[in-house]
């Protein structure tokens, strides 16, 4: 059905091509889905308002059900002039009926449902991200747990700095791991308000319970202002952004992985699985899952600088430049972003720490030299005079290393426990204040998904009643 009243006739088929694609099939898995439980949600308040005909609401629920239970096998292969929307709307009406199928769209707009749409998949994609990240945490705190006591030398500009031990190192990815658990669950929160009911960019006066549509799909709340409902997407932006913050998180963590595994740090090991090889040169064995791992944040921020500058400068209300082609990039980017933090997880549990490779650098990179100053500081030097005297020491050692009444490394981790700093009892309380905080976000995803599947449970219920009999669960016509 090419005449819609207005418009006689769809796009030219180069058009269409640009603008939809070349097959519906991809857009089927990604987007009918949601789509179709909107349409659920919608025929239910519609149907518990009387705005449409139990008969109809019967029809096209069940018509709904039936695709979505073979996965819109109808569907597929077919040509979409008008988008996909409008194919699954034009099958609805040429299966059911067109008093039943043009009762569908009854008070809303494919603007106010695009947006819908959007907030259900990236609430699904964040709270996949969220799992996914709260397992490399997980991981990340046993193996500092394991690791507490190996030894092993921070670096700065590339060179040994001070001791710390390889425990300390990974609880300090695991601390900014949980400032982008709050960024994501932040980035989340936004998702709660359902703009379903705004239609175009107006509103509507029908009167539309706009809350129990919102309640069926889990939302929290209806959009207080139409306009905003439907031309705002900075809920995606600030998703991207947060994508964009873990991603840089494990981007460096792969990139101090990848540098102490070469042969010439030498301090950690990864096993086969984690590794390949050179096609040409035999001696290899490249962690190159790392250099996958290091490449994620471009996706994903150049996903971020899309939205930006897609929507710089566009009027406040729907528009094409900011709900479709701005957002073009989004599943791309949460897609890679996803796939840095499982690789990372995955690597992270599998790469040992060479413990007599770290120690020796920790000894032989004059890691205590720090220590010796302050040392000299609690006997009454003042620091500069310190620092000045042992560069002198070590400058004047060459390559012979630390004397041996210099203290260890080993004794200089166990006396630093200020600062943040990777003494027993400091690195006892870091591992216990994150892991309360790992408790605490843990809960609250386990919350938010058994949220959403009561939820679904509803509206699967008030589904299968109004087939069933053309009532609600509450009775109702």
């Amino acid at each position: 059905m090419h005449n819609t009243g207005r418009v006689t006739s769809t796009l030219t088929a180069t058009a269409r091509r640009i603008v939809f694609g070349e097959t519906v099939d991809a857009d089927i898995d990604a987007e009918l889905g949601p789509i179709s439980e909107v349409d659920m949600a919608h025929c239910v308040a519609l149907a518990e308002r009387g705005l449409i005909p139990a008969d109809r609401v019967r029809a096209l629920l069940a018509h709904i059900t039936a695709l979505r239970s073979c996965d819109f096998a109808p569907l597929r292969g077919r040509e979409a002039p008008r988008g996909l929307f409008m194919l699954y709307e034009s099958h609805l009406s040429d299966t059911i009926g067109a008093e039943a199928g043009g009762s569908l769209h009854t008070g809303r707009s494919r603007n106010d449902l695009k947006v819908a749409v959007l907030s259900l998949r990236l609430r699904e994609r964040l709270r996949q991200l969220t799992g996914e990240t709260l397992r490399l945490q997980a991981i990340l705190l046993s193996r500092a747990l394991r690791y507490g006591g190996v030894v092993m030398p921070v670096y700065t500009h590339y060179q040994p700095a001070v001791p710390v031990t390889y425990g300390h190192y990974l609880l300090g990815i695991a601390t900014a791991l949980d400032r982008d658990l709050t960024a994501l669950s932040q980035a989340a929160a936004g998702l709660g308000t359902s703009p379903l009911g705004a239609c175009g960019v107006g509103g509507t006066d029908l009167p539309l319970d706009t809350e129990r549509v919102a309640h069926l799909l889990g939302f929290d709340a209806t959009a207080p202002n139409s306009i905003d409902a439907v031309a705002s997407r900075d809920t995606a932006l600030r998703a991207l952004f947060a994508a964009t913050s873990l991603s840089l998180t494990t981007s460096r963590l792969a990139t101090d992985l990848q540098l102490w595994s070469t042969q010439e740090f030498g301090l950690l090991w990864f096993p086969d699985d984690q590794v390949g090889i050179s096609s040409i040169m035999p001696q290899k064995r490249n962690v190159f899952l790392l250099e996958h791992i290091k490449a994620k944040p471009a996706v994903v921020s150049a996903a971020a600088q899309t939205l930006v500058m897609a929507a710089k400068g566009t009027p406040f209300t729907n528009s094409i430049e900011v709900g479709t082609e701005g957002v073009s990039g989004l599943w791309t980017g949460l897609t890679a972003t996803l796939d840095a933090v499982v690789l990372s997880r995955l690597l992270v549990g599998a790469g040992e720490p060479v413990t007599g490779r770290m120690a020796q650098w920790a000894r032989d990179g004059w890691t205590t030299a720090t220590a010796m100053a302050n040392r000299l500081v609690r006997d009454g030097v003042p620091f500069r005079q310190a620092h000045h005297r042992i560069g002198d020491l070590v400058r004047a050692a060459g390559t012979d290393g630390p004397p041996p009444t210099s203290p260890s490394p080993t004794d200089v981790v166990e006396q630093t426990e200020y600062g943040g700093g990777p003494g027993p009892k400091s690195l006892d309380r870091q591992y216990e204040s994150l892991r309360t905080a790992w408790t605490r976000h843990a809960a609250s995803h386990l919350d938010w998904g058994e949220r959403l599947r009561a939820r679904r449970t509803e509206l699967a219920e008030a589904v299968a009643a109004l087939i069933e009999t053309g009532t609600h669960p509450g009775g109702q016509p």
